[in-house]
């Protein structure tokens, strides 16, 4: 099977009251963890690459590796999507370069400046037959190089959403309800919430239509403290409960981010290894552990979660 595209994944999400995880990807370990992960759970998935991991792992290297993947399980719906373009250039080089999805973050500008570029992006895409996710609301927190204060950050205004979507002819529609980018998403002694009124009245004024949660990582402890036992110093790293991210997924939410998640995995798994094996070098050692708990993390979001293990 080639790489798809997200339509019929959102689709069969939207109408199964389940999520499709979009996981980044930045190494080949990382890419093995997710793939074998869905590959036994029977899941789609949706492979996603920031500007940040083009410019560290190369654009051309990243493309083969999912291919790779999709050798290797042929039968798995994979969607390669570009996370977070902050411009139309890089849009176009995305899709130019066999990306399946991109988005453009134009959340940072005025609302009519987010239109125009979108708009752009998106007449370009779909005439190559690639379809585009929008943001609009502006979400708190730090993803490679999308820095943005609390006090910047925005909730989605619902009532915009309906002339934003109509304007722009975008695909899915990425909004802010109160989750952030990063490992530090709230303040200890917070009562982590979601705005799901927010939510479900973008669902109403939207119908059918798929939305997108990005900064979605519910940090897990377990790892949070394998770091910090082990030469770390993460103190009060907090994520989105994992509880609501399974009501988001019941909801029109058919594509929800994780990606501190994995690097939480797979950093404590390393740091772990060295604090226990001082004399070993060899990376093969260490990454391989660090694969398999990348592995386990993606099967435990398929599965209880985001609910869509056995919908591939």
């Amino acid at each position: 099977m080639p790489l798809v595209t997200t339509t019929e994944m959102f689709k069969k999400a939207y109408n199964g009251g389940y999520a499709v995880g979009a996981f980044n990807v930045n190494n080949m370990e990382i890419v093995q963890g997710i793939t074998e992960a869905v590959a036994e759970e029977h899941a789609p998935v949706i492979l996603q690459v920031s500007k940040g991991a083009r410019a560290y792992a190369n654009h051309n290297y990243l493309v083969k590796l999912v291919e790779a993947a999709l050798v290797c399980n042929p039968d798995m719906p994979i969607a390669l999507h570009l996370d977070h373009g902050p411009d139309f250039e890089t849009c176009k080089s995305c899709i130019d370069g066999g990306f399946t999805s991109v988005m453009i973050d134009g959340s940072s500008l005025p609302f009519d400046q987010n239109i125009e570029l979108t708009k752009r992006v998106v007449e370009y895409a779909h005439d190559h037959g690639v379809v585009v996710e929008a943001e609009l609301g502006t979400l708190a927190g730090i993803e490679d190089d999308v820095q943005v204060s609390a006090e910047d950050s925005s909730y989605t205004r619902p009532e915009e959403v309906e002339e934003f979507v109509s304007r722009t002819g975008c695909d899915s529609l990425a909004i802010a309800i109160g989750t952030s980018h990063g490992a530090y998403k709230f303040k200890p002694g917070t009562k982590p919430q979601l705005r799901f009124d927010v939510l479900h009245e973008v669902e109403q004024r939207l119908p059918g239509f798929p939305i997108v949660l990005h900064g979605a990582s519910s940090v897990p402890q377990e790892y949070v403290k394998m770091i910090n036992e082990h030469g770390g110093n993460m103190p009060g790293a907090i994520g989105v409960p994992e509880e609501q991210l399974r009501e988001a997924a019941k909801s029109a939410v058919c594509k929800i981010n994780i990606d501190s998640d994995l690097r939480l995995a797979m950093t404590g798994t390393i740091r772990q290894f060295f604090m226990e094996h001082p004399d070993k070098f060899d990376p093969r050692e260490y990454l391989k552990p660090a694969r398999a708990n990348i592995k386990e993390l993606v099967r435990h979001k398929l599965v209880n979660v985001l609910g869509c293990a056995g919908k591939a």
